[in-house]
């Protein structure tokens, strides 16, 4: 839903890093994850988690600043099953995290590509 949301917002296009083209979903995909850029764990999640959530989402953080206990995003397999959590509290039109904010809408609009589309990723 969110994902089609964002495409929709963007006029259908997927957003595109400067950096690296993007690779779509295949055709035979479909739903809101068919024109979907292909985001994983490894091409954008564990960098944006690293360098966004981490400092106070981490078991090992010095000080996580208030964070719940149970919030925790060491591994895929953390945020994934938090995804509702965090697409609600990070992305859309009101997005609250990171407090201090900071992140591009196009990250916010990867990260939401992630979460909800991570399933059907090949």
């Amino acid at each position: 839903m969110i994902a089609a949301l964002l495409l929709f917002a963007c006029g259908g296009q997927p957003v595109e890093s400067a950096a690296a083209p993007v690779e779509t979903a295949s055709s035979e995909t479909e739903g809101p994850c068919a024109t979907a850029p292909i985001v994983t764990w490894d091409s954008f999640g564990k960098g944006f988690i690293t360098g966004t959530c981490q400092t106070c989402h981490a078991s090992s953080a010095p000080d996580r600043h208030g964070a719940p206990e149970a919030v925790v995003f060491d591994t895929e397999a953390d945020v994934l099953a938090q995804a509702a959590l965090v697409l609600e509290v990070a992305t859309g039109d009101d997005p609250r995290m990171p407090p201090e904010g900071g992140v591009s809408e196009d990250d916010r609009a990867r990260l939401a590509w992630w979460l909800t589309c991570a399933a059907d990723a090949p």
